[in-house]
């Protein structure tokens, strides 16, 4: 199979001044993409804001990558960053939205930072992709990547105190399917990518090197590429492994009454087999 190559194509990856955002932004220059390196540069509590964390990507890549600093909890900032995007390449071919933020807080003081992570988890991706779209449709092409989390879409992984994390993160899956939806007539492909690596926002342990950003690009790079041609999935992206994720159906099964679902709830949850 031929290299996966971004020349000519233009990238915004939110989030990219540091972590798996700047590992995206480099993997991008290095396969020939002009690159728009957006970093807020904000503190783990959304607190703050440095320029320099930008810049110093940018310094990196050379070439014509440029950076870009907007809040992306305003909608006006956004549109801004796109606008950005669209006046320094004459085009937008891929859209990486990896900007997040992750506050800690039980459910009876979560209001204090619901808005803010969810402003940069769920809107920020909305409002970017719709400021995005009249040129993606325009052109017939373009790849969305969002990212979602494990911790948003399974018990087992699911960890207290991270309610409008895990909100915004399933929130944005949401969005994510129904850009697929809508992008198909257009030749715009949606997708997400639930990665797991070690950056300043990690609650895994893990020894050095296990779970390095750059052990996520691959994955992030065959969703962003035109080799891509699947829609609507989660690609999970850990340690060099990859696997799609989905809901698992079980058994649809006719009950008259609740004690008869209660009976027979490990049919329904398709825990045994029937017939």
């Amino acid at each position: 199979m031929s290299e996966i190559r971004f020349d000519g194509r233009a990238v915004l990856v939110t989030g990219a001044g540091r972590g798996l955002g700047a590992a995206y932004a480099r993997a991008f220059a290095a396969r020939g993409a002009d690159v728009v390196v957006h970093d807020a540069g904000v503190d783990l509590d959304g607190g703050g804001g440095d320029p320099a964390v930008a810049e110093a990507v940018v310094a990196e890549l050379g070439g014509s990558a440029v950076a870009s600093y907007e809040d992306l909890r305003d909608e006006a900032g956004c549109r801004r960053l796109v606008a950005q995007a669209l006046e320094a390449f004459g085009r937008l071919d891929v859209l990486v939205h990896n900007a997040g933020l992750l506050v800690f807080e039980g459910l009876e003081e979560a209001e204090r930072s619901w808005e803010a992570v969810r402003a940069v988890s769920l809107d920020a991706p909305f409002h970017l992709t719709r400021a995005a779209w009249p040129a993606l449709r325009e052109q017939g092409y373009g790849r969305l990547v969002f990212t979602t989390s494990g911790r948003a879409m399974r018990l087992k992984d699911s960890v207290a105190g991270m309610s409008a994390y895990s909100a915004g993160k399933m929130g944005v899956l949401g969005l994510m399917l129904a850009v697929a939806a809508e992008g198909a007539a257009h030749g715009i492909l949606a997708n997400a990518i639930s990665p797991v690596a070690t950056t300043r926002m990690s609650t895994r342990a893990a020894k050095p090197g296990e779970l390095d950003p750059e052990l996520v690009v691959p994955a992030l790079l065959y969703l962003a590429s035109e080799s891509c041609e699947v829609s609507g999935i989660v690609l999970r992206a850990a340690g060099g492994s990859f696997s799609t994720v989905a809901w698992q159906e079980g058994n649809e099964i006719e009950c008259a009454t609740a004690e008869e679902l209660a009976e027979r709830w490990a049919e329904i949850e398709g825990v045994v087999h029937t017939g």
